[in-house]
């Protein structure tokens, strides 16, 4: 018997996109706006010949979506046994009619929609034998190179990861300057003989540590469903929460007695 996962891979992109619609799944909409990662909380409304029509969820605050026509743009779906993903473009820009809402965003229907499984997207904590230091640095509006050279950046230790999001803890010695809501870049190595991840994050919380002597940040991942090479950081990145749940396994089915 197939697997939910086998048949969402084997199955044509508009059959699922008709699935989404009709169950009206909330989705995730990530694009880049002046050289800084958005999201969005959208909702899939109707299928066309070759356009997928989305609405832009209302909020209290609304917001203006900088978006604009041929742009790539990344979605994020959860459904089922974990998380859909994929990469398209603008067509079109139709304003809402409600004073309220904020529009209809019109995309080229995807010729490939991806799988991410359940699993994945909870958060798994560092191997205690681990150090997994982090580099976190603000987003600017200039290119990737300056914002890690001309920037001030923090050092931080991972606490947990998954494919959506991230634990950072960082000392108040080094003066954090953070807030929620905010967009930073992310850089850790997962395994000491492997090359780095560097990711964009947007800051969901901020709390101080029980000694009171650091910061607790807590991440959502953005961007990475939005191009082909960030979906090959999604799969690096899965295979990384893979790799720390099996360690922490192993500690657990073969404790290691420390003198």
């Amino acid at each position: 018997m197939k697997t939910e996962k086998e048949i969402f891979e084997n199955t044509d992109p508009r059959t699922i996109l008709q699935t989404v619609i009709k169950e009206k799944v909330q989705a995730i909409l990530s694009y880049l706006s002046n050289r800084k990662w958005h999201v969005t909380k959208v909702i899939l409304s109707a299928i066309g010949a070759n356009r997928l029509e989305i609405q832009v969820v209302p909020k209290a605050k609304p917001h203006p979506i900088n978006i604009r026509v041929d742009q790539p743009v990344g979605v994020s779906i959860k459904h089922g046994y974990g998380k859909l993903v994929f990469e398209t473009r603008v067509i079109s820009l139709e304003p809402s009619t409600d004073s309220n809402g904020g529009g209809t965003i019109v995309l080229m229907v995807p010729d490939r929609i991806e799988s991410v499984q359940r699993r994945a997207y909870f958060r798994v904590k560092v191997p205690e034998s681990m150090k997994v230091n982090t580099v976190l640095w603000h987003r600017s509006n200039t290119n990737e190179q300056n914002d890690k050279t001309a920037s001030h950046y923090w050092q931080g230790r991972l606490v947990d990861i998954s494919a959506g999001g991230a634990q950072v803890v960082i000392g108040l010695d080094q003066e954090p300057d953070f807030k929620k809501g905010q967009f930073i870049g992310l850089r850790f190595t997962p395994m000491p003989y492997e090359q780095p991840l560097l990711l964009n994050a947007q800051i969901r919380n901020i709390l101080p540590t029980a000694d009171k002597k650091r910061l607790c940040l807590g991440l959502q991942l953005v961007g990475l469903e939005a191009s082909k090479e960030g979906r090959e950081v999604l799969q690096k990145l899965c295979g990384v929460v893979e790799r720390y749940y099996q360690i922490q396994q192993e500690g657990v089915r073969e404790p290691v007695l420390q003198n």
